[in-house]
């Protein structure tokens, strides 16, 4: 292999954009380990590297977290050409999502003299709210969880916004305790966290997981509504004791 086909880290870092450090930290937990070193003991990163680097990026811009994507470049069936026609996909969706909260700022924006009543506040949490669902969950989900309001009711969703915080609080306590998950309390909290995931996604698996990610990857909007994103992993270790069990 040539000189020019390969680089070392603080190269593939200027080129890449990729700083050094988060280098570093995808060969310490396995992700990305350059095989060949210089007489020194320098990393060469070579084409191939690159590949599976692009592969990982990609991977993080769909809301996978690091041991999912270790987990999915670990498996054969996973190529590289379906993880471009992944991030091909959420790209379009991103520009429709853009496209339309575009729309809806000029709507906003040409109805502002009209609305002196509405604070600042509210423009930006309205704003806030439109831009986070809409960049984490797809048309099609939008519009089953619209739907999903008319199912419920009114009186139901004020039940489950009132019980929600209560049992965030709760999980939180257990969790900083360090409670075993298969605890019958953890696992009586993880059941009623099931119960009121369901009758927010009616059961879509897919709904579940774009509310997660978009808790995973804006703490801000998971500060506002109590969501700790540590909670999930260790709700799901309740909740797969329970199965075991």
């Amino acid at each position: 292999m040539t000189r020019s086909s390969v680089w070392r880290v603080g190269e593939l870092a200027k080129r890449t954009g990729v700083s050094v450090r988060t280098l570093h930290w995808y060969e310490e937990i396995g992700l990305l380990s350059p095989p060949q070193r210089t007489d020194a003991g320098h990393r060469l990163y070579a084409a191939e590297d690159l590949g599976r680097l692009q592969q990982i990026r990609s991977l993080r811009q769909l809301g996978f977290s690091l041991d999912e994507i270790r987990e999915c470049l670990g498996q054969r069936k996973f190529s590289p050409q379906q993880v471009i026609a992944l991030h091909l996909g959420r790209l379009d969706e991103e520009i429709e999502l853009q496209q339309r909260l575009r729309a809806r700022l000029e709507s906003i924006a040409a109805r502002y003299g009209a609305a002196e009543s509405v604070s600042a506040e509210e423009f930006i949490q309205a704003i806030l709210a439109m831009t986070m669902m809409e960049k984490y969950f797809t048309k099609e989900q939008l519009q089953e969880l619209d739907q999903r309001k008319g199912v419920i009711g009114a009186d139901e969703i004020k039940a489950v916004e009132r019980e929600w915080p209560e049992l965030l609080a709760k999980v939180r306590t257990e969790m900083e305790n360090n409670t075993d998950p298969a605890d019958p309390r953890v696992q009586a909290l993880a059941k009623r966290w099931m119960e009121l995931l369901k009758a927010f996604s009616g059961g879509n698996r897919e709904i579940e997981k774009s509310a997660a990610t978009m808790y995973r990857n804006e703490p801000g909007v998971a500060q506002q509504y109590g969501v700790d994103p540590k909670m999930f992993p260790y709700i799901q270790k309740a909740i797969d004791a329970a199965k075991a069990s």
